[in-house]
């Protein structure tokens, strides 16, 4: 049913730098620019795609939304974590961790981009 995730941004070349340091961070490759100027990341089976709105309106974050990225460990969500909050991010609701959840021990972060999208990384502990 998934086939990718896209946000809009207000300024590619800032959204370039973070996105670029997110994914590095984690093993992924920088953004490759389609012939739209659209940044194109493709990331274990994935793809991530940041454009500004076709519309010509401004970027807006939407309310209620979030993105989220699975991660191979905790501390593969803490480099993700830390990589965007040196690089334009925004750390947002608690510090990275360990939360509860109906359906196991799920250790994760949240960041907002520079363009207000809500992020999540994601680790499913085992057991």
């Amino acid at each position: 049913m998934y086939s990718h995730n896209m946000v809009g941004s207000n300024d590619i070349a800032r959204s370039k730098q973070f996105y670029d340091a997110l994914f590095g961070a984690i093993g992924g490759n920088p953004a490759f620019v389609d012939d739209k100027n659209r940044l194109v990341y493709l990331h274990k089976g994935g793809s991530f795609i940041v454009t500004t709105p076709i519309d010509g309106k401004p970027a807006t974050a939407g309310n209620g939304c979030t993105v989220g990225f699975a991660m191979d460990s905790p501390e593969q969500v803490d480099a993700w974590h830390k990589a965007g909050t040196e690089n334009g991010g925004t750390a947002i609701e608690d510090p990275p961790g360990v939360r509860q959840a109906a359906f196991g021990n799920l250790y994760l972060a949240y960041l907002r981009d520079p363009d207000g999208n809500k992020l999540c990384a994601l680790y499913s502990m085992p057991g």
